[in-house]
């Protein structure tokens, strides 16, 4: 079996008196696409920053593509591809001239840095923009455009910070398009992501992490399936009956002031329970369960809540 790309235990990051990343650790596999899932301030940015080399961990041990960043940050970033959440393209250049410049940071020669920007401009169906200025791109456009310049020194793996935040639907699936190309042609693909859709449809596996901390690994469909069931039950009632309601339909539940979450494997046994304990309710919504009833189950709060800004 190939080494990890990523092997990180017990990494620890604080900004002062904030811990943004406490204890956590990490096995991910070559070749694979591997996300970080979780709210605004969960500390998936920090991790990240470790990972590429542009912020160094307070304690534990990290090997990124077998090497230690903090060691050998100029080796390891000449075999990363790295896109962060903002948009950090040079907005007066043309497209192509970006990658151009950006090939240069890696030593590639001109004709060779020609032949791979026209390549990956055409991967992520920009080639027809090359002599375009950025500023004139849409933001999915631009966001495709930084992928492409993060491949340009063809990395062995790619980090992504958020990927498609911001983005319109189409935009968004042909950004995730392109990284599912990349993972089948063999990249090793890292995302940060607050989108459940994007997790599920996206990663071969992922943490979730909340607080600086992971508190659950493994692949979407099983996590969903272990930890809360195959199907959620909506229920309105009143405040005061609100948890004697939870209690009795499944020992998988979530009280939010007068609405219960009840977790299981079918539905209609769900419904059956409540209808058993008497008290009076009404449906909100039957579904099948998700990466976000997973979430709200084993910390009490959103995905889309936690504090503004990065982590």
């Amino acid at each position: 079996m190939s080494d990890p790309a990523v092997l990180a235990r017990d990494l620890r990051k604080a900004y002062g008196p904030r811990v943004a990343v406490d204890g956590i650790d990490l096995d991910v596999r070559r070749g694979e696409c591997f996300g970080f899932l979780g709210p605004n301030g969960a500390g998936k940015t920090t991790t990240m920053r470790m990972l590429a080399c542009l912020s160094s961990r307070d304690a534990g041990t990290l090997s990124v593509l077998g090497m230690d960043p903090d060691l050998h940050p100029r080796a390891l970033k000449a075999r990363l591809g790295v896109v962060p959440q903002e948009i950090n393209l040079d907005l007066e250049l043309t497209v192509v001239e970006n990658m151009l410049v950006y090939a240069r940071y890696f030593g590639i020669p001109q004709g060779d840095a020609r032949r791979r920007a026209d390549e990956l401009l055409r991967f992520v169906d920009l080639h027809e923009r090359a002599g375009d200025t950025v500023v004139r791109l849409s933001g999915g456009m631009q966001r495709r455009l930084q992928i492409a310049r993060a491949l340009i020194n063809d990395p062995e793996m790619i980090l992504l910070d958020e990927p498609t935040t911001g983005l319109d639907p189409q935009a968004r699936r042909l950004v995730w398009e392109r990284l599912r190309d990349l993972r089948d042609r063999g990249t090793s693909v890292v995302i940060t992501t607050h989108y459940m859709d994007e997790a599920e449809r996206m990663c071969d596996r992922l943490v979730v992490i909340d607080h600086g901390v992971v508190v659950r690994r493994g692949a979407p469909a099983d996590l969903v399936r272990d930890e809360v069931g195959s199907e959620v039950l909506e229920m309105r009632t009143t405040a005061g009956n609100a948890a004697a309601l939870a209690r009795a339909t499944s020992a998988r539940h979530l009280v939010a002031g007068d609405v219960v979450l009840a977790f299981g494997e079918r539905a209609d046994d769900l419904r059956a329970h409540a209808d058993a304990s008497g008290i009076p309710w009404e449906m909100v919504a039957e579904r099948r369960s998700t990466l976000e009833d997973l979430f709200i189950h084993l910390t009490g709060h959103s995905l889309r809540e936690g504090s503004p800004g990065g982590d």
